[in-house]
Order: structure tokens, then sequence, then C-alpha cells
């Protein structure tokens, strides 16, 4: 694990724990992991240009919203435009009028994922997601999706006329000089690179091994890596890059009016306000996300701080999620700031 905390001037603590990578593989008799010989465990590190690099999964969504975000700055798309005006071949969307804003607040009434990964290639997989109507009538509830960034990524590619990873780079990374945060990494960076997941049924949902340095999820990795609710890597110094430009108002990166409407409640893209992985910074308009293969980032403008975890919990393979370990962390930060 990676942990970096700090305030808007700079770090408090930057730590790392424990073992990038350990196991070969996941023996489901015996209930264990089968791990590699001794000299080829290779441990977590920090410092520079050598920090250990993890798969974001979920967080790949913060950075979505920014980059939605600085299109609606730019007048390429409104938050309350409907998704068809941008994306036509979205036509569920068009049918039940779904918007942006409710894209971003997960309020589009879709469900929360399909098996696009079972799909024959990138097209057909585009092709469901964009034929899938929401569940419940738009606006009228609130339910986690990731199809909804998925949709917001057609919807910014549309617009922009770029694809999302340059996106992200030319909006995102490439401003605030996070040169080690990406979309499907270069093989050069394989050795910086945690394992995440012995990938198999029944567990997995894809028969696909011992991953490292491919994206875990399996409807990113069926659309090429590059998704608009997971797929980038990053290190924990470069997160807490991104928080200080947040806790400092967004720039260079969004304005201030944007940044304030993404970060309060009920919050665009991010969270806002939730104990059971924000701990004790939650209650003061605490924002932030987590992401299934053990991440997660809490930004607190009350305290002017923040906290980033990154892990691999699902290595060698998922189990059910615990978010205590992250809400100890960020009640142990709130404590010692107040």
């Amino acid at each position: 694990m990676a942990l970096a905390a700090g305030t808007g001037s700079g770090p408090l603590a930057e730590e790392c724990f424990g073992w990038a990578v350990r196991y070969a593989a996941y023996d489901e008799r015996a209930d264990r992991g089968v791990e590699l010989p001794r000299e080829r465990w290779v441990p977590v590190r920090r410092g520079r240009r050598q920090d250990t690099i993890f798969d974001l999964a979920s967080l790949t969504k913060l950075c979505t919203t920014m980059v939605a975000l600085r299109a609606v700055e730019r007048g390429l798309i409104a938050l309350d435009g409907r998704v068809a005006a941008y994306a036509p071949e979205c036509t569920a969307a068009a049918e039940h009028g779904i918007t942006v804003r409710q894209l971003l607040t997960h309020t589009s009434g879709l469900i929360p994922e399909l098996p696009l990964y079972e799909e024959d290639g990138r097209e057909r997989a585009l092709a469901r997601l964009a034929a899938e109507p929401p569940a419940t009538p738009p606006g009228t509830a609130r339910r986690y999706s990731d199809l909804n960034f998925l949709l917001l990524q057609r919807v910014v590619e549309r617009s922009a006329g770029q694809p999302l990873d340059r996106l992200v780079q030319e909006t995102v990374t490439g401003p605030l000089g996070m040169a080690d945060t990406r979309f499907n990494p270069p093989a050069s960076w394989l050795p910086r690179i945690a394992a995440t997941e012995d990938q198999r049924r029944p567990w997995g949902k894809l028969d696909r091994g011992m991953l490292r340095g491919v994206v875990h999820d399996e409807n990113a990795w069926a659309l090429g890596g590059v998704a608009g609710h997971a797929g980038l890597f990053s290190t924990a110094g470069d997160l807490a890059a991104l928080c200080r430009a947040l806790l400092a108002g967004g720039g260079p990166v969004l304005s201030a009016e944007s940044t304030e409407l993404m970060l309060t409640a009920p919050g665009l893209g991010f969270e806002v306000d939730q104990p059971w992985f924000m701990g004790e910074l939650a209650g003061r308009g605490a924002a932030g996300h987590t992401g299934f293969t053990g991440t997660s980032l809490v930004v607190d403008r009350a305290r002017g701080a923040y906290l980033v975890l990154l892990a691999t919990t699902v290595h060698p393979r998922r189990r059910p999620g615990d978010s205590a370990p992250r809400a100890a962390a960020a009640t142990a930060l709130a404590r010692a700031l107040d």
C-alpha cells in the first residue's frame, strides 16, 4: 500500500507498506495465494521516478469528470444538455432524455453495469451500451453505475473530437505534471506496476490469469483499456498533486467555479461526506471516491487536507470489500489535524 497525506501547502506523510508483487497465482482448493520465490517479490516503493504504480479502477471517474467540466467551460457541452445532443448514437439515452448532469450524479436510472466483455469486439460492446435503457426514470433516484461514465466518455469524445486518453492528458495529467498517470501503461513501466488479480471464473468475470500492467476491470479491458469508468494507472505522488490542485481551487485544470460545483454536495463525479470510507474526515464537505482494486482519495477543503490510499486488495484474488482501513486512516488524519 502507498499512502500520501498532506495539506494544500505540501505533504504531511508519504509512506509505503507491503508488496506490489508476491503471488504467482491463487490456489482455489487451498484458498490461498501461490507465492512466487522470495527473490521475485517486489516491494511497494516510493521515491522520485520509483513510486509504485497502481491500477486506479474507479478513481478514473474523477479524471473523466474533470474532462467533462472542462468541456462545459469551453462551451462544448452543457451540464443540463441531453446526451443525445452530443452523442446521438446513444439511442436509449436519446429516447429517455438523459442529461450530462444525470450521468455525473448517477441519477440517469441506468443499472450498475453490463457484461460488455461478452460482446464480440469493441463496436458491438458500444452498441449494447448505447441501447441500454434506464431501469428507472432519469432524475428520480440515485443508483451508482459504471455505465454513466461510459456514456460520459462518448459525450466528451464526440464534443471534443479526441479520445479520452488524450483529453485526460491534455486537461489533467499534463498541466499538473502527473507523468506517472495514464491509460494502457507501456511495457517500460511494468517493473514499477503492482499486480492485481489472478482473474478467473467464478470469482472473476473472465479467465485472464494473473494481471499486471493491464487494466483489471473486465469492461475497460474489453474496450481497449481506455474507459470513462476505469483504466487509469497512477502513483500516490501524482494523485497528491491532483489533490493539492483541487484544494487550491482547481487551477490549472478547472476554474474555481467548476471545482466548487464538482466538490459540493451532491457532487459531480465525486462522492461527498461518506463516512464508510472517509471516516471522521466526512461531515464538513469532504469529497472523494474509491476504486474496486483497493484505491481511494479524499479531499477535505474544510481542513485544507487530502488523503490518498493506493492498494491492491484484489491480489491474488478479489474478496468482499472492506473499507474499514480507509476510514481508519482518514479518521487518524482528521484527529491529527483537529
